[in-house]
């Protein structure tokens, strides 16, 4: 039988053994809209209805257990938004929840995403006492003018402040920065490296800043450095890091001592995650499909439609021929790549589906020529998107849209 024959009857996935499974919980609150942000936040206008929305998490939660049922959770990540808002009793009570609900893995990362502008010691110590085991701090940047530009509620005496606290508190912390901020130069974006390196962190998060759709800055564009200047400063970051120790494991994620996310590599090489909150985003493997759905968006409609017993805004089966484009938009990503054996484990298809995407990448030198390992090249790391782009399938008559979310790690709280 040919190999096209072969890749023609092959129509739904088949999988061996389910991938890891994590769980996403979405805090869709925030003391005010940066203006960079397209993740789905909403200013808080008044006290949040936190006791009503732990509930309707929980619920959430216990009206997907069935399809996940005999499955151990490898890590729990919340998100926002500010789950920092969040006081450490309902935070105690939505972890409390979940371990009733779900057989965690033993030492299971726990991640809570914070906000120096809403940092409070005790506050922090609670999270901790509660099962947060590791802290994601939005810091963005060290410099008053830039977090400013930035629209950010924090100042950097804050962001230090908080920076110190968490490392003390947690041990486990991400700092999460961003690079080419509205009229930075070089100089300044060394100069957060080297503040953010001054508190010796297992791990960081760098970004460059991007003007996305549905967002002010994308209405109204500050002045940002240019193409070549971000480019410099990108690389700046990536050389300072690795001479201090740290290792790029993905495009914008670095570790020192092995400490890397592992919530947020079970994304990358294409894991399952439940998603439950306003707007959470969800993929779901079984015998013969996999399955992305997201939440109703707007928090006040999402707690209606829990009360109602349909959390799920939309729903849809990933076709095949969309898979290969899914797993590599993740898998892509890692600065080391994936064994080869790791798509049909993960897809549920043979390898033989992407073979001529494959072929054209290494041929084209975007790919490591390697049949163990799918890995972009330097030349195919440096133009990801381009690298990607070979696994999309031309599909005009495709009818539902796809609801993948680009894994970008920290959510940039």
């Amino acid at each position: 039988m040919s190999e096209r024959a072969i890749v023609a009857d092959v129509t739904s996935p088949r999988f061996d053994a389910l991938p890891p499974l994590s769980l996403y919980v979405h805090v869709p609150w925030c003391e005010r809209k940066c203006p960079y942000c397209d993740f789905n936040s909403h200013e808080a206008r008044g006290p949040i209805p936190e006791d009503a929305y732990v509930d309707a998490l929980l619920a959430d939660l216990e009206g997907t257990l069935p399809r996940v049922w005999g499955r151990k959770v490898v890590s729990v990540f919340i998100g926002g938004g500010t789950p920092s808002l969040l006081s450490v009793a309902s935070v105690d009570r939505l972890l409390a929840g979940v371990r009733a609900r779900l057989p965690l893995l033993a030492g299971a990362e726990v991640t809570l995403e914070a906000n120096p502008g809403t940092f409070d010691r005790d506050r922090f110590a609670g999270y901790y006492a509660a099962g947060v085991n590791r802290l994601s701090l939005g810091v963005q940047s060290f410099d008053d003018d830039r977090l400013q530009a930035l629209g950010r509620i924090h100042d950097a005496r804050q962001a230090r402040l908080a920076a110190e606290s968490a490392l003390m508190i947690f041990g486990n912390v991400n700092l999460d920065l961003m690079f080419a901020l509205p009229q930075q130069t070089l100089e300044q974006c060394e100069a957060d490296v080297a503040a953010a390196l001054s508190f010796a962190p297992p791990h960081l998060s760098f970004y460059q800043l991007t003007l996305e759709p549905n967002t002010l800055f994308h209405r109204r564009p500050p002045a940002l450095p240019d193409a070549d200047l971000a480019a410099d400063m990108q690389q700046h970051v990536a050389a300072r890091l690795q001479r201090a120790g740290f290792a790029r494991y993905e495009v914008s994620a670095y570790a020192r001592d092995g400490r890397t996310s592992a919530h947020n590599v079970n994304y990358w090489r294409f894991g399952d995650y439940l998603g439950i909150g306003a707007g959470a985003h969800a993929k779901l493997s079984f015998a013969d499909r996999i399955v992305r759905e997201v939440r109703w968006k707007q928090p006040d409609q999402y707690l209606r439609q829990v009360a109602a017993g349909a959390p799920c805004m939309q729903s849809h089966d990933v076709r095949r021929d969309d898979i290969g484009f899914e797993f590599m938009l993740n898998a892509l990503r890692l600065s080391e790549g994936v064994a080869s054996s790791t798509f049909a484990e993960r897809t549920g298809y043979p390898l033989a589906i992407v073979a001529r995407s494959l072929e054209e990448g290494v041929r084209r030198g975007l790919l490591v020529d390697d049949p163990t390992r799918i890995a972009a090249t330097e030349l195919g790391y440096r133009f990801l998107n381009r690298t990607i782009e070979l696994f999309l399938v031309d599909a005009p008559q495709r009818k539902e849209p796809t609801l993948a979310r680009v894994a970008l790690g920290e959510s940039r709280s």
